[in-house]
């Protein structure tokens, strides 16, 4: 019970006490036949004190006044009246509410003592409590913090890790050059010297396709160097993505691929900004990819659309390869991530492709297919000079080499 809720109990209690216990004394006393001697005093002075010491100042004042009225009333002659017959009825009330002043001055002060120190232990508990929840609070957020420094100096750490680890890869790479670009020009001309045996021609021919695939490898990591750097100087202009998939397939017939490729005829053009160069670069890297993993003999899809709605061109690369396994997912867009079919070469084509097209305002995905693998991209269409997308214009005004969906590229080039 909490300390008010005591004060405001024991209040009526002590006026009821006060009240009814010299009443029960004076009629028990009657009872007996009365007190023979004025002994009896000592006995409502013993109630005034005991209502005093249990209840406080004010009750035993009630209970002093109380016991003299009945004393003058029923015990001292003449009875049943209110007299004040001597001067010992006098000194008795005197003495009662001297009592009572003195013992229950004594113990209102005992119980304002008593209860303001039950309410100090219930503040103090409180406080111990919030003492140890502040406790709690304090050491759960310095594990907070502590986990947060921990944290924030493994991402630092990680950080400089991978800026090192970058600007190694761009400064050897870029250091690679040189020597690669030697071997190239030495290799070749010396494969075409008529006065060299077939074995050293052959020996020559097999160190220069060896160093175009190192210069390939080491134009990659230069590549995702400058990507992941944003390093990447872009020249963005509208470009007709079907002019673009069309160079790319040529490109393949120049290199001898003997690999058909399906191009569908549009008498639409599909403009979008992009840079040529890299543009270029994204679609030989995924012809490149759909080379290695689709069966030979079997055919690559190119499907360029257009989607207004979304503002965006789209290109999709189809092969009959064995497809892109499922617990790789979009993982194949990561750098060095390799698999049967999935960026054999090197590990970096998906990442480039990946990279280039986001910095050009797209982005790649694989797009769901029943066999084979299908990589698709997006980049965002130009806008004409009336704020229009350019999508749709037509064919007629751009020199453009389409084919029809059974059409294949095959062979030399022109």
């Amino acid at each position: 019970m909490s300390t008010s809720a005591g004060r405001n109990w024991t209040t009526p209690v002590g006026w009821a006490v006060s009240l009814l216990a010299p009443t029960v004394l004076t009629f028990a006393l009657v009872a007996a036949g009365g007190p023979k001697s004025r002994d009896y005093t000592f006995l409502y002075l013993g109630l005034v004190a005991i209502v005093a010491v249990s209840f406080g100042l004010r009750p035993s004042l009630l209970a002093a006044v109380t016991s003299f009225g009945l004393i003058d009333y029923f015990l001292v002659p003449p009875l049943h009246t209110f007299t004040i017959a001597a001067e010992q009825d006098i000194v008795n009330l005197v003495v009662l509410l001297g009592a009572a002043g003195l013992v229950g001055g004594l113990g209102s002060l005992r119980r304002r003592a008593l209860l303001r120190s039950e309410a100090l232990a219930i503040d103090l508990k409180q406080a111990n409590q919030d003492l140890a929840r502040l406790n709690r609070d304090q050491a759960d957020a310095a594990r907070i913090a502590l986990r947060l420094a921990v944290t924030e100096e493994q991402v630092k750490a990680l950080e400089e890790s991978d800026r090192v680890r970058r600007e190694f890869l761009a400064n050897v790479s870029h250091d690679l050059r040189t020597p690669i670009s030697t071997i190239l020009t030495g290799s070749t001309a010396i494969a075409g010297d008529p006065a060299i045996s077939p074995a050293t021609r052959e020996a020559m021919e097999s160190i220069e396709g060896e160093a175009r695939r190192l210069n390939t490898v080491v134009a990659d990591m230069l590549d995702m160097a400058r990507i992941e750097g944003n390093a990447l100087d872009l020249h963005l202009e509208p470009v007709d993505l079907v002019v673009a998939a069309t160079s790319a397939v040529e490109r393949f017939r120049r290199r001898g691929s003997e690999r058909a490729f399906s191009l569908p005829r549009t008498s639409d053009t599909v403009l979008v900004l992009a840079d040529w160069g890299r543009l270029g670069q994204v679609l030989d890297n995924l012809l490149s990819n759909a080379e290695r993993a689709a069966p030979s003999g079997s055919p690559i899809d190119l499907r360029v659309t257009a989607d207004p709605d979304k503002g965006v061109g789209v290109v999709e690369v189809h092969d009959a390869g064995p497809g892109i396994p499922a617990e790789l997912g979009s993982r194949v867009f990561d750098r060095f991530i390799r698999g049967d079919g999935v960026n054999s070469g090197t590990g970096l084509g998906l990442a480039i492709v990946k990279g280039l097209t986001e910095a050009q305002g797209g982005r790649a995905w694989i797009a769901p297919v029943a066999g084979g693998a299908t990589v698709a991209f997006s980049l965002p269409l130009a806008r004409t000079a009336e704020g229009r997308s350019a999508s749709l214009g037509r064919a007629e005004d751009v020199d453009v080499h389409v084919l029809e969906p059974a059409d294949d590229i095959r062979g030399e080039g022109p």
